[in-house]
This record gives structure tokens, sequence and C-alpha cells, in this order.
């Protein structure tokens, strides 16, 4: 049996679950997870393959046991610690925004000047920003959306569909997942069609993400006259996959462009979203943007009355067991796990 530290000490406590979740099952590979306190407090599981670490501690926790592979989870700070880790290890990371990567020196200091200055001087000053390329290059480089595998970034197959008994609504229920922000979603697409539709109000929306600023206020304006549920606190895992389980269709009006570190990226190009994920798991068909172009037949692109849409896909047949099958998606996993160690 091999050995592979897991490492999430920065943002993605979700993915990090997925993989706990898939490989407990593995009889192939014996994993350790090393997380930072508030990654481990997203993770709903106990293990006691769960190490508390953070930037400080890391690589002698590292040292302390034989690893045949070391797969960081996020790359988007700790630069220096992850560098000496790719240098030490044999690494793997997981691939995020593919422009990022890529950013020149010069593209990363000058970009520190165009928000978040201090925390990104922080970045620059103590975490080794600009290493950043480096650390990429020196590991294998793995995505979560297979329509961006190539020869540099191999397929990691994470996702599975759930089991589960789907409860039938009393009105048609859309969920639309995800932090409610204008920055990577189109809330003001959302509501605007809401408040323009007759039908809308037959159908509950539930928008699966904590809601502040501007969209909380735009939400609630809204609500006063259609079925709208929102939340303005974090919600729970648990909480969330009670909803996901619940819901009759996904809108996921992400963004054609956003930004990472003021680095331009695009979802579906050079940005994954985790809407693809959530619809897998769940066993969901979700309508994303007429500019999102997919392959996948669970992934639906948004029509002019999206309203009727919803209620012709609310009986859309897709096997999801049969496509994402826990054994056979485990069974992958494995397979690119012992080419990589």
């Amino acid at each position: 049996m091999k050995n592979i530290a897991y490492i999430e000490i920065d943002t993605h406590a979700e993915i990090a679950a997925d993989f706990l979740d898939l490989m407990k099952d593995s009889k192939e590979f014996s994993v350790d997870y090393y997380f930072s306190e508030k990654i481990k407090n997203q993770i709903p599981q106990n293990s006691e393959n769960i190490f508390l670490s953070d930037q400080s501690v890391i690589l002698s926790q590292l040292k302390s046991k034989k690893y045949d592979l070391i797969i960081i989870g996020t790359v988007h700070r700790y630069f220096n610690t992850f560098l000496s880790i790719t240098q030490k290890f044999k690494t793997a990371v997981i691939v995020h925004n593919l422009n990022f990567p890529k950013a020149s020196k010069f593209n990363l200091i000058k970009n520190i000047f165009r928000e978040d200055l201090f925390y990104r001087l922080k970045l620059l000053w103590r975490e080794g920003l600009t290493n950043s390329s480096k650390v990429y290059q020196n590991a294998s480089q793995l995505v979560l959306d297979k329509s961006f595998s190539s020869s540099e970034y191999q397929f990691l197959p994470l996702f599975y569909t759930k089991e589960f008994i789907q409860d039938e609504n009393e009105k048609l229920m859309v969920v639309i997942p995800g932090g409610v922000s204008q920055k990577r979603r189109d809330y003001r697409h959302v509501l605007n069609t809401i408040e323009k539709s007759k039908s809308a109000a037959d159908v509950e929306f539930v928008f699966l993400g904590k809601a502040k600023g501007d969209e909380l206020m735009n939400i609630r304006k809204v609500s006063e006259k259609f079925d709208l549920r929102y939340f303005t606190e974090r919600i729970s895992q648990k909480e969330f996959e009670m909803w996901m389980k619940k819901a009759d269709v996904l809108w996921c009006p992400i963004q054609q462009e956003t930004e990472f570190f003021s680095q331009k990226e695009i979802y579906g190009k050079t940005k994954m979203t985790g809407n693809i994920g959530d619809a897998i798991k769940f066993g969901k068909i979700a309508v994303f943007p007429k500019n999102y172009s997919s392959k996948m037949d669970f992934i639906v692109q948004e029509k002019e009355d999206v309203i009727q849409q919803f209620y012709d896909l609310k009986n859309f047949k897709y096997d999801f067991q049969k496509a994402f099958n826990k054994k056979a998606v485990l069974k992958n996993l494995e397979n690119l796990l012992a080419d990589l160690t």
C-alpha cells in the first residue's frame, strides 16, 4: 500500500472533503491529511489520519513520515513553503485558475497595487509571491474539470453521484448554489429574470450561499413579491447538502469573465466552477449561461424563457449513477495516483 499526504491549509475545504470521502474506501492507498484549523473545522468527517497543520510546521510533519506522493489542494499563498515541498518531495498540485500560475513576476508585482494592497504586500514580502509559478512548474498539475485535461494538466476524478431518495417538493425548487456575490455570478440577471416572469411566482428560489451588501438588499426587495429563500450567515455543509438534495434543478449564472489576483480568468476555459461538481454529486441538471459551452449532457444552456425551461427540465432524465458511479470514479482516481507515484 502506498502512502499519500494531502495538504489543504488555505481555501478549498470542499475539495479536500471530497478527496477524503472517496479515498476512505481505497485498498491501494493510505492517505494522511494535513489541514489548517479553518479547513479542519469545515470537514464533516473525523479521521485519525487528519492532522492539524499550518505553513510553519508542514515541512517538519512531512519529513517525519515517508510519502510516495504529496498532493497540495490549493497554492494561492504560502509559496515559499510549497516551493520547498516541491523541491523535497514528489508533488502534485490542484490548479483552480490556469492563468495565475503563468503570470510573470512583473505582472504579479504590478497587480499588488490594484486591490487588497496590504494582503498582497504580505504575500510578496513574507510568503514568496514571485515563486508562485515555480511551485506549479516543479509539480504535476491536476485539474478538476475533464475538459481542461491535456499533456500539461491531468484530470483528477473526484466527483461521484451520491445515492439518496428525492422528495417531491410542493413547488418547483430552483437552487442557485455558491457565494452570493456579483463578482462570480450574475445575480442582477437572476433577480431581473424573476421579476419579469409571471410564472416565477409559482417557483421557490433558494440562494444557497451567504448573501450580504447590495446582493442581500436586492434579494430582500424581490422576496417581497416572490418566494425567495436566502441566508445571511455562512451555511453548514450539512445544510448545503440538504438543500441540494431537495433541488429540482440548479441555476448557475456564472460570470463569463472573472479575476484571480487581478489576472483575467474565463469560466469554462481557464477557470473551473464548483457548480459542475455540485451537479454531479447531487445528480442535478444544471442551467448555465448561453456563453458557457459544455459537452456534458447534464449542463444545459439557458434559454430565453428560463423559468419555463426549469419546468421542462424537472422531468429530464440523466443516468448520473451510470456516468459517475462511486466505484468507477474511485478506480479512475487510484489509476491516476498510481501513475503519479
